[in-house]
Formats: structure tokens, sequence, C-alpha cells
């Protein structure tokens, strides 16, 4: 199963991961996922995050690679991870979101290149506009009532 590290702006990495975790707290392979985060404080030595990042990349590779999810691209943590990238062992994915990580951690067990589709794909559709919800049936909402005006006065 590849692993996965999060770097991130403190303390979004190990949200993600602790979110993660509570997500798949009933999946008995929670335990198994090769999950790994790095929240990197303001005053971070890049240098120094860079040795740690290389330390959690060692620890979440089986030898089948290692997906990193970053927050924002151009910033430190994705500097810190591009430096890590490696066709092939070594996949990186900037904009790092729950989404994204949940589904990184249902495909796993994919190849690398893939894993890093997915999770792509899951943190561009976990993005959405929201409105509000219709009311219980049997109900009318102000836009019902309002809509109901117009057309009695046409």
């Amino acid at each position: 199963m590849a692993g996965i590290l999060v770097i991130a702006h403190q303390p979004l990495a190990s949200a993600l991961e602790q979110s993660a975790r509570h997500v798949f707290s009933r999946d008995p392979r929670c335990a198994e996922y090769r999950l790994r985060a790095l929240d990197v404080e303001p005053d971070a030595d890049p240098a120094l995050l860079e040795q740690r990042a290389r330390a959690l990349l060692a620890e979440a590779d089986d030898g089948r690679g290692v997906l990193v999810l970053t927050d924002c691209l151009g910033a430190t943590p994705a500097n810190v991870a591009a430096r890590l990238a490696q066709p092939g062992a070594v996949e990186v994915v900037a904009g790092a979101n729950l989404p994204m990580l949940l589904r990184a951690l249902c495909y796993c067990d994919s190849a690398l290149d893939a894993l890093a589709e997915k999770a792509l794909a899951g943190g561009t559709r976990g993005i959405a506009s929201i409105g509000p919800t219709p009311p219980p049936d049997g109900q009318s909402s102000v836009k019902d009532n309002d809509l109901a005006r117009l057309q009695d006065q046409q």
C-alpha cells in the first residue's frame, strides 16, 4: 500500500490526518494506513523541514512509493514537498483538502501515478458551492412565498 505524507501549514497537516483517521476509524485497514503529517510552523527553517519530511517519507514508504499532499502551491510546505518528488517513487499534489486525502486513502492500493490522479479528482470534486436545502414537505420557503406573490401580481 502506498504511503501518504501531508505537508501543510500548521495545524492543517495534523488536522487532516486526525480527521481522516476519525472518518475511517471503523475501517479495519485504518491501522494499516501509512499516513504521516508534517505541520510547518511560521518560522520553520526549510532545510530542517526537508530533513523531517525525508524522515517521514521513509516511515511512510513500504517500497510502493509515497503520495505527498501539500496545501498552497508556491508556499514553503509545497516548496519542501517539491524537493521530495521522484518520478515513480514520490508524487506531489498541491491543494490538499480532506476529500483529497480521503480519496487517496480509499485508493492507496493503486499504483502511485493512479493514486495521484484519484487524489486530485477527489479534491476537485470535494469543492462545491452549497445552497440552502429545501424545506421539509408541507412547508414553504420564503422563496416559494415570494414566487407565489409574484405570480399573483401578474
